[in-house]
């Protein structure tokens, strides 16, 4: 496994200590974890902004959309047991 070295302020060290010692782990497993989590985070953020673009760009492609007001009067008929008729499409205004 490779190494990255960190500079580390020399309070910030302490708290990852107590904080990892509190854990049950070393200040590695604690460092690792957290940079993990935060990569994984930042994955699912980059996701889900792109499936927005690329959903936004199908729309502008069909020209096709539904208004939320719309959609959540038919999402929330649906959540109450109801069997709404779905919103027709209709073309997408800027």
């Amino acid at each position: 496994m490779p190494t990255t070295t960190i500079r580390l302020p020399e309070d910030l060290k302490d708290r990852v200590a107590r904080a990892a010692e509190h854990a049950g782990m070393t200040s590695h497993a604690l460092i690792l974890a957290a940079v993990t989590e935060r990569v994984e985070a930042e994955e699912r953020r980059n996701d889900f902004y792109d499936t927005a673009e690329q959903r936004y760009a199908e729309i502008l492609a069909s020209g096709k959309t539904i208004p939320w007001s719309e959609m959540q009067a038919y999402l929330e008929e649906r959540l109450a047991g109801k069997k709404p008729t779905r919103p027709a499409t209709r073309k997408f205004v800027r």
